[in-house]
């Protein structure tokens, strides 16, 4: 093909394992590719390598992965390559494709429409059955719906497998949230609309019931290659078997220590088990770390090294490509605030020395412990922007700036007599908008909208930078396309400040320097991973943290949280890490098992958040008249098998179990001895003497986890459920 590279000077930069990748035309495939190791490098040069040799054609390679800036950097890649006719696109940007194709043909009219905004829909299920919702509240119904959507779970299944999966909500019990995700579904039915799992399914639904679909979409794409695999869903690994058929050329990529969405629907075992799944399947490890300096490499390293292994495809040990660098800093501080005023002190001493800001960021586990940080880079006089979940060109201060630009853009404005260039009409525009040279003090979203703003005058500053090292000056016209250019591709700019963000938000970014603020217990890991698999999550967030610094990085936490109160200990995942002086404990020091009785989380409710008091409150984990998170039919168990306890003995009910302990029990719903000795105030005498008659009380009771998330049963069911919803709009021809 014309423009496609020599096939063996297309792999000669390559590495030996991305050679192998490359040169491996024929699937199944599992890439396993550590943070830094250049996996979209590798897969991009394997499918140009594909069509150089002849082994692809462009048109049959679908490429898909879970951002729209991960899919427009893979189809730049593959342009420059010489290889512009793959499709490389997100999973639900293929899937609403060949739903908009085929629904028209398949069943007559156009496929429904996607709702904008599914909080108000959910708002309306919730008021129609009279829950009440704040917006704190409903973003917790939206998120818990969104789960089980991708998870292949209905509202009918949703209690038992959100029991199982030990799920929970701090204002809503198991069996409201399938009322409102009930109710959501009815609001869709009733405004002829879906969401955005919807599309996935909607795909499915043709695929799997229309053979003549199925065979067109397979012919069509003969090749599949899946990126950051370790996030798939259920739901998409169901449409992606779709696609795929009975055909074995499937390459996926992906890093196991970097599972981190498992709260949103992922589940890595997909990738850890691809080998079960496929016998024979061809195994490559990228271990080669071009990203962070032996320093970083080695601190990643050891926190993985610890992780619990799964038995399959695990997380690989990664091999430092960079020079030497400067030992990882670990710091204690007095307090939060003793904490981020150190952090700002370093960030501008690496200024100092020549590190740009907007190389720079201050990660951390949750958005409320931004405030602290933001107070000491003001006070310090440091520019920084929040990163949030928002996507960029969403916002709508973003989107106002765009489209001022682009009508801006169409009037023919001669520059010279105007004396102004193409950055500096753009800054006239944005002034009206709302962006100024300095940034205002303060945060909220005056400032918000300032960082948006800030963001595209700083690529409009850089473009025009690189128009005049090649000689030559951009006017707005060629500002606004490069603009819409990576608005489409969701490339998000940077702005001239040091990013704060989530460790969440932070996956798939790299800086020069990073500060990790608050590695203390409580935070990572957080204080509701209660379970080893959710403690294995924040191990592997922490990892996802450390791998974002390519050449400096600093580890902090603080002993209090005011300078005063409890004592806070360093991470446990530092606990290898960490030498003597960097360990520096105060006075009033606690073993580990008082700290856990006297930990936030035993002395706050579980419901509300506010603090406890009493002992039967306590052992409950909730205030009495805050809603209960236990299942109605295990407690009911408990009490039949404590009256005749109770009778056996000659004693009275209450001396085998008081009924605050009964509810404690039901709602902890313990599995193992392990499990019931954590529950307050039940005493080891007690579980020894009752244990195993609980245990089994709860194993007779409690709902089993039969038709889990991701079985083809499921799948099915929800394909009937939604042909279902669609059987009128569509005359009939679902059903």
């Amino acid at each position: 093909m014309a423009g496609v590279a020599d096939p063996d000077r297309l792999i000669s930069a390559l590495d030996p394992e991305q050679q192998e990748v490359a040169t491996t035309l024929r699937g199944p495939v599992a890439v396993i590719a550590g943070a830094g190791t250049g996996k979209t490098r590798a897969i991009t040069h394997r499918i140009a390598y594909g069509v150089a040799t002849g082994v692809y054609r462009p048109g049959a390679v679908l490429a898909v992965t879970f951002t729209q800036r991960a899919a427009g950097e893979m189809r730049g890649r593959l342009q420059q390559l010489g290889v512009p006719g793959v499709q490389a696109r997100t999973f639900h940007s293929a899937a609403l494709r060949q739903a908009q194709y085929f629904w028209p043909r398949t069943y007559g009219g156009e496929l429904p429409g996607v709702l904008d905004h599914r909080m108000g829909a959910v708002a309306d299920a919730a008021g129609r059955l009279r829950v009440t919702v704040d917006t704190p509240r409903l973003r917790d119904l939206v998120g818990e719906i969104a789960w089980a959507k991708v998870s292949n779970v209905g509202p009918e299944e949703y209690a038992q497998v959100a029991t199982a999966r030990h799920r929970s909500l701090a204002a809503f019990d198991h069996e409201t949230v399938a009322r409102v995700f009930a109710g959501y579904e009815e609001v869709k039915r009733e405004r002829g609309r879906i969401d955005f799992e919807d599309i996935l399914l909607c795909a499915a639904a043709l695929i799997s019931d229309h053979p003549e679909v199925a065979d067109q979409v397979r012919s069509t794409y003969r090749h599949l290659v899946v990126d950051e695999y370790q996030d798939v869903s259920p739901i998409q690994q169901a449409l992606l078997d779709l696609w795929r058929g009975d055909r074995a050329d499937l390459c996926v990529v992906g890093d196991p220590a970097q599972t981190i969405h498992s709260f949103a629907g992922a589940q890595a075992d997909f990738l850890t088990g691809f080998g079960r799944r496929h016998p024979g399947a061809t195994v490559i490890k990228l271990v080669r770390d071009y990203r962070s300096t032996p320093e970083v490499v080695g601190v990643a390293n050891k926190i993985m090294e610890r992780a619990p292994i799964n038995g399959g495809l695990g997380a690989v040990t990664l091999v430092a490509q960079q020079p030497s660098g400067q030992a990882v800093e670990f710091a204690e501080a007095a307090s939060e605030s003793a904490e981020a005023t150190a952090i700002a002190d370093w960030l501008r001493r690496l200024a100092t020395a020549g590190t740009s800001y907007r190389e720079m960021a201050v990660l951390f586990r949750i958005n409320a412990q931004s405030p602290p940080i933001e107070q000491a880079l003001a006070e310090a006089g440091i520019p920084y922007l929040v990163r949030g979940g928002e996507r960029f060109y969403e916002r709508p201060e973003v989107r106002q700036a765009l489209l001022t630009l682009r009508t801006e853009a169409r009037v023919e404005v001669d520059a010279a007599a105007e004396g102004a260039s193409g950055v500096g009409r753009l800054k006239a525009l944005f002034g009206a908008l709302g962006w100024t040279p300095e940034p205002p003090t303060g945060a909220g979203a005056v400032r918000e909208r300032w960082e948006s703003l800030a963001a595209l005058v700083a690529v409009a500053e850089d473009l025009a930078t690189a128009a005049s090292e090649d000689g030559g000056t951009i006017d707005l016209a060629g500002i606004a396309a490069e603009l819409e250019r990576r608005a489409e591709a969701q490339q998000v700019p940077t702005a001239q400040g040091v990013t704060l963000s989530t460790l969440h938000s932070a996956k798939g970014l790299e800086w020069d320097a990073v500060a990790l603020y608050g590695v203390q217990e409580g935070s990572i890991p957080f204080v509701l991973a209660d379970t080893p698999d959710q403690q294995a999550e924040e191990r592997r967030l922490l990892y996802v943290g450390v791998t974002r610094a390519r050449r400096r990085l600093r580890v902090s936490w603080a002993r209090t949280r005011n300078g005063g109160g409890a004592v806070r200990k360093p991470s446990r995942f530092l606990d290898h890490l960490l030498s003597p002086a960097d360990r520096r404990s105060g006075p009033g020091t606690r073993s580990d098992a008082a700290a856990r009785r006297r930990s936030e989380l035993s002395a706050r409710c579980r419901s509300c958040g506010r603090q406890l008091s009493g002992a039967a409150e306590r052992k409950l984990g909730r205030h009495e008249d805050c809603p209960s998170t236990y299942d109605e039919g295990a407690l009911e168990a408990l009490k039949v098998w404590r009256k005749e306890a109770a009778a056996a003995e000659g004693l009275p009910a209450y001396c085998i179990f008081t009924d605050a302990t009964l509810v404690a029990i039901a709602e902890a719903a313990p599995a193992r001895r392990e499990d019931l000795i954590k529950i307050h105030g039940l005493g080891l005498s007690k579980v020894t003497k009752y244990g195993e008659q609980v245990l089994s009380v709860l194993a007779g009771s409690t709902p089993g986890t039969g038709g889990a998330s991701g079985t083809e049963e499921n799948l099915s069911n929800n394909l009937r459920l939604l042909r279902k919803e669609f059987a009128s709009a569509a005359d009939g021809s679902l059903s």
